[in-house]
């Protein structure tokens, strides 16, 4: 499990904002959002900048509901170049188990990789149709058998090892993903819960701190997913991936990889 620590980005941010307002300390919960390096913020998230809870969560909303959706066979072929190992451009990186794999593996059979839905499909039954179910920011390569023994738990911390688990552990009711990848599964929880808002046909997705969600369109533990985005920052590769989804498929960005303070801004 990763030790607690602040990550160099939530210093930066809260040592602007404590210069801003004054305060000897600043809060740690509804921070205003505040620009960063990200080079959009002036264009794509002019709209978001220097609000905070609900406000931001509906302005992050309205700029990444446009996208352009993509079929579920196209998934296959995307997800060759967004999460190709960049140690081996024949390979891809397959998220829980860390392991790389050749792009050309992919289905259904032991030894495959297939499309792992990190928001699990059944939470709000939105199947593989064009939408949540092929959402590109939440689909990730995984081992057909790793896939399985994930199925559609929830995340939180503990639970034991299993074959391929690359330090992803699990029990009963829950999913522990290995440290170097537990921010990026926290991003894409949270990127669902702002997208698919309940208003354009699909569930309303909304995060919370149950690990007992099963079919209903929720999806936990928010206190978690909130440590994991705060001690596993984004990386060059979760970057790069945003950056790919955005010019070369749908057109929308993950906000909380440009923006991981905002998690702690909306909630």
């Amino acid at each position: 499990m990763l030790a607690t620590r602040i990550p160099r980005w939530r210093a930066v941010a809260l040592a602007t904002a404590t210069v801003l307002v004054g305060l000897s300390a600043p809060a740690l919960t509804a921070t205003p959002a505040a620009a960063t390096t990200t080079a959009y913020d002036s264009t794509y998230y002019k709209n978001a900048i220097g609000k905070s809870g609900t406000s931001l969560k509906s302005a992050l909303h309205t700029i990444i509901t446009p996208q352009t959706k993509l079929s579920y066979s196209a998934v296959w072929e995307a997800l060759k170049v967004t999460d190709q190992d960049p140690n081996n451009s024949n390979n891809v990186k397959l998220l829980y188990s860390g392991i790389s794999r050749s792009k050309s593996l992919n289905g259904g059979n032991s030894g495959n990789w297939n499309r792992e839905h990190v928001w699990a499909q059944s939470h709000g039954d939105f199947g593989t149709s064009a939408g949540p179910g092929t959402d590109l920011h939440h689909l990730r390569p995984e081992d057909v058998s790793v896939n399985s023994i994930r199925g559609n738990k929830d995340f939180d911390n503990g639970g034991s090892s299993f074959t391929n688990s690359g330090g992803s552990l699990t029990d009963s009711n829950s999913f522990e993903p290995r440290d170097a990848v537990k921010g990026d599964v926290a991003r894409m929880i949270l990127y669902m819960a702002v997208r698919y808002e309940g208003d354009d046909s699909w569930p309303n997705l909304e995060p919370n701190d149950a690990v007992t969600n099963g079919s209903v369109p929720y999806h936990g533990r928010l206190s978690v997913l909130k440590a994991w985005n705060d001690e596993d920052p984004p990386d060059a590769f979760e970057e790069r991936r945003n950056q790919l989804i955005y010019t070369n498929y749908q057109g929308n960005r993950n906000p909380f990889i440009d923006h991981p303070e905002w998690v702690e801004a909306i909630w």
